[in-house]
């Protein structure tokens, strides 16, 4: 693990200005904007200009990562009007939530920025929710090496931001270099499985030519191609000796690997990636003296199954994870008007909620 992620970790996140981020210019426009709000900013022009309001921003779940703060910020100073008039109050990316407290206050003329609410609730929900998902599955690993592989699982317009908020969460190792722009990243992988197929099944004659290919690398192969995996990682280990870092198991849930044809699974459930495969696995590239050899999970991993995994002391090196990390639906967050010129001023059930964590932020252009 990096340095700069030891420090994120202790509470020092590298601040994204301004000029990191690259907007749709439509949002000016109005496009992205729910059509409520661009109907209220006229009526308010027209009506009621010139109040000064405090919107607040919140979520409603406890134990949150929180991100898109800075992502949010940028939107305010790109596309309000005005923006070096409004003064903003803001916690941090990386900061621990709970439900309810206050993460972002914007006070000003409304017409100059309440049409970006949305937006910044967007902005807010999708990058804390990754974050959070990222954070809860890092927890469950219990210290071993998560690699982000959702690369594939939304549009791939949510590559970026996604990346920077499994990166706030302590993830630096992705699979696009998309995934590591904000921050400085690059994406790495090995094999698919698509490699094995062009090579007919025949996984020694797919890492020997990865292997030559990338002559400075370890080959991590990937064995469960042909539903064997303890074969095909033997195969693979001998073949190359030294120069096999790791071997993937990647199996299915709706397959039983070949290993468990002639054994009693009645026990468990011995479909996909499950523990006993991987204790197999282990035990026979360690009897073969493969010990070097590290083993890489993926296929349907989530923070229970890997806590599960980890509770029984699985061999696992590194997880894989991907569609959990990208659920949207972990938080969603809400922009409530709390304060009208300078007095209490919001719907019943809602107020100004006084927080000493709310950093006041200088304007940036």
């Amino acid at each position: 693990m990096s340095n700069e992620i030891e420090l994120k970790k202790q509470g020092v996140i590298k601040r994204l200005t301004n000029k990191t981020f690259k907007f749709d210019p439509r949002i000016a426009e109005g496009f992205y904007t729910a059509r409520y709000f661009l109907k209220i900013n006229l009526v308010i022009r027209e009506n009621l200009a010139n109040q000064h309001v405090t919107m607040q921003f919140f979520q409603r779940a406890d134990n949150i990562t929180l991100c898109g703060i800075d992502e949010a910020i940028a939107i305010v100073h790109t596309f309000a009007k005005e923006p070096e008039k409004l003064e903003i109050q803001a916690l941090n990316d990386g900061d621990i939530i709970n439900a309810n407290e206050p993460v972002l206050k914007i006070s000003g003329m409304y017409e100059n920025f309440g049409f970006l609410e949305n937006i910044i609730d967007a902005t807010l929900a999708r990058r804390s929710s990754v974050a959070t998902n990222v954070a809860r599955a890092l927890k469950a690993a219990n210290g071993k090496i998560v690699f982000s592989m959702a690369d594939r699982q939304d549009d791939i317009s949510t590559q970026i931001g996604d990346g920077y908020a499994t990166y706030v969460a302590g993830i630096d190792r992705v699979s696009t270099d998309a995934q590591g722009f904000w921050w400085g990243g690059k994406g790495m992988g090995t094999m698919p499985h698509a490699l094995v197929q062009m090579c007919k099944g025949d996984i020694v004659k797919a890492c020997e030519i990865y292997a030559k290919t990338f002559p400075c690398e370890l080959v991590t192969a990937l064995v469960d191609y042909n539903n064997d995996v303890i074969t095909d990682a033997l195969l693979a280990a001998n073949a190359l000796k030294s120069r096999l870092g790791a071997v993937r198991v990647d199996t299915s849930q709706s397959l039983i690997d070949r290993y468990f044809e002639d054994k009693d699974t009645s026990g468990f459930d011995p479909h996909g990636v499950c523990k006993e495969l991987i204790f197999a696995l282990r035990k026979a590239l360690d009897e073969n003296g493969f010990n070097h050899v590290k083993i890489v999970v993926s296929s349907g991993f989530t923070p229970e199954k890997i806590a599960e995994f980890e509770a029984h002391d699985t061999p696992v090196d590194i997880y894989g994870v991907g569609s959990f990390t990208v659920r949207n639906d972990t938080c969603g967050f809400t922009g409530d008007l709390v304060e009208l010129n300078g007095k209490a001023e919001a719907k019943v059930g809602r107020r100004n909620f006084i927080s000493e964590r709310l950093q006041k932020v200088e304007f940036e252009r």
